[in-house]
């Protein structure tokens, strides 16, 4: 039977480099933090729609004490500043049977270096493993990036604009919808 909690892969960068994907662990809790405590204002904003670098315990309490059914996250784990260190993570939140918002984090000089792409790609197979065939997330409309990962990532992806938010439905292949076939991205 499938474990989120033991979910590990290697995968390799456009770089070249490589980068573990695995479960978040307690024991990342303080690094976790203090790469939020030394993020760019621009990471901090795209990925929580404001610069927040401390947070309430009700805020930890959520962002860590996760229970892989209905909350997982994936950790990105690459050498940097000599010593491997977490460069990024992913997770998904159930919101209902079979549906989960998902949302992403980057350390700076990681991005636009496809972890993105590869920490979509590792937790759309933990969720698909897990009984979840639609992400829904929630985008500011200049975080390009986020939203290219999106629609580059196999799913059936829909996008509506309100303001300066993007919301993306992106369905799995053969979950039984009468969405657009794998690979059309329709715009709302």
């Amino acid at each position: 039977m499938f474990n989120p909690k033991t979910y590990h892969v290697i995968e390799t960068l456009h770089d070249g480099s490589t980068v573990e994907i695995r479960a978040q662990k307690p024991e990342d809790r303080k690094e976790i933090i203090d790469l939020m405590e030394h993020a760019s204002a621009d990471t901090l904003y795209h990925r929580f729609f404001a610069v927040k670098r401390h947070f309430s315990e009700k805020e930890e309490h959520f962002f860590f004490d996760v229970n892989f059914v209905d909350h997982v996250v994936l950790i990105a784990v690459a050498e940097r500043n000599g010593a491997p260190g977490i460069v990024g993570g992913a997770r998904f939140v159930v919101i209902e049977p079979g549906k989960a918002e998902v949302a992403f984090s980057v350390v700076d000089d990681f991005q636009h270096h496809g972890l993105g792409a590869v920490l979509m790609h590792a937790i759309t197979a933990v969720a698909r493993e897990s009984g979840i065939t639609e992400f829904t997330a929630e985008v500011l409309s200049d975080n390009a990036s986020m939203l290219a990962v999106f629609e580059h990532s196999g799913l059936i992806t829909s996008t509506r604009r309100e303001g300066t938010t993007v919301h993306v439905t992106m369905l799995f292949p053969g979950a039984g919808s009468s969405a657009p076939e794998p690979g059309v991205t329709s715009r709302i």
